[in-house]
């Protein structure tokens, strides 16, 4: 085990729950966990969620996983790799039963049956965050908050308008100090408006800091009683129930080199209109989530792919991309890209035209093909000639899946025909 000075503060551990089916996400969950859905070109939903953990200064990380996880563990594994020579690591750590026959079956469980984590590392705080959400916050401010606090547990919370209470679990504040819980309320049709704020309410983000003896106690009683083992639907209350909880306003996280139009940024992108309208923001010229702050940069790997090649110009055979996001290895060949994201090695072909579009890794589009408003999954290749989001009914009869919103999902290798 490293050792630590004595002036190194607390030490604490990072757990960030990646076990999620991600049923809502469907077809692009169909073979992978929701933390692995890739993101924004070259990231995964869960770089996020350790790049927040990481430039926190939290430089040893658990990641619980369990639903169909491969790729989740073969991308954290390949790209998150620490000094272990410093003692730091990020490390999955898949359902083990180590317990009893069961597989997790809510995040409190998932946490207890990982208990063994906390003991081979004892550290005074765990910081327990999940793996799904597009979002920087600095961590550090929260445990300070969290160690001066007194609490057991302290929950991160994001200001809500009040008509929008009945999406989230909601936090309601004590009248004489707002820094603690009062009460929990899942998805309440009447809340209670914040004391300097009426019209809004907090709602649960999903990101915990615990002192770790408080944590292992909590979740052990929360494996012999009768419940959902849900962290935000069981242990939450249970703390709240023990005047033992606060909470943490996500406007006083001030994150380097925010700006005011992207401080305070949150979104869940467990649907696929949230999944796409979180990607045709990052495209939008003054988009709301800044990929480009250096100071709190979004870790990832980066494949020997060659730069993005556009080809051909003459005509109305013009290789271009404009309002776009292209990633390394793409060829763009006197094709008509708008408004879209175009992950590494696509290779759009002459006369096709994409507009209002996701496009996943290896995504092949043949001559004369139009794509619009929709989300093509991994290795796809879309025939010459072939329409997409043009003829929804058409969409439906080849067995591609349509929102009510209009976005059509083609599913990850799935054989499109024209």
């Amino acid at each position: 085990m490293a050792r630590r000075s004595p002036a190194a503060g607390p030490k604490v551990l990072a757990i960030v729950l990646a076990g999620g089916e991600g049923k809502r996400l469907m077809p692009l969950t169909a073979d992978r966990a929701k933390p692995a859905v890739p993101f924004g070109g070259i990231y995964r939903l869960i770089d996020l969620a350790l790049s927040n953990v990481v430039n926190s200064g939290y430089l040893q990380v658990v990641v619980l996983t369990q639903y169909k996880s491969h790729s989740l563990d073969a991308h954290v594994t390949k790209t998150w790799r620490m000094s272990t020579l410093l003692g730091n690591y990020v490390t999955t750590v898949p359902a083990q039963q180590r317990v009893d026959k069961n597989w997790y079956l809510g995040s409190a469980d998932a946490i207890y049956q990982s208990l063994n984590l906390m003991h081979d590392e004892r550290p005074d705080i765990v910081v327990v965050v999940g793996a799904d959400h597009v979002y920087r916050m600095d961590f550090s401010a929260m445990v300070e908050q969290h160690i001066e606090s007194g609490a057991g547990c302290t929950v991160a919370a994001i200001r809500q308008p009040i008509s929008l209470a009945n999406q989230f679990g909601v936090i309601e504040v004590d009248d004489d100090d707002p820094t603690r819980i009062a009460a929990f309320l899942e998805k309440p049709s009447d809340p209670k408006g914040l004391p300097d704020n009426p019209e809004e309410v907090l709602a649960s983000m999903g990101n915990y800091v615990f002192t770790a003896s408080a944590l292992e106690e909590a979740v052990t009683t929360d494996h012999d009683t009768d419940s959902n083992h849900d962290m935000g639907g069981d242990i939450v209350p249970y703390f709240v129930g023990r005047g033992e909880a606060g909470v943490y306003d996500f406007k006083d996280n001030e994150v380097p080199g925010a700006t005011e139009r992207d401080r305070g940024y949150w979104r869940d992108v467990g649907t696929i209109e949230s999944y796409y309208d979180a990607h045709m923001d990052l495209i939008s010229i003054h988009p709301v989530f800044n990929l480009y702050n250096y100071e709190w940069p979004i870790y990832t790997s980066h494949s020997p792919y060659p730069p993005a090649k556009f080809v051909h110009g003459s005509g109305d055979r013009i290789g271009e991309a404009l309002n776009s996001a292209v990633s390394p290895g793409v060829v763009v060949s006197g094709a008509h890209i708008y408004a879209s994201v175009l992950s590494p090695l696509v290779k759009v072909h002459s006369y096709a035209s994409i507009q209002g579009s996701v496009l996943l890794d290896g995504v092949e589009v043949h001559r004369h093909a139009q794509i619009r408003r929709a989300i093509i999954d991994k290795n796809v290749v879309i025939p010459e000639g072939c329409q997409i989001g043009i003829d929804h009914e058409h969409d439906r009869a080849r067995g591609l899946h349509v929102t009510e919103t209009g976005i059509v999902v083609v599913g990850k290798g799935q054989v499109v025909t024209r």
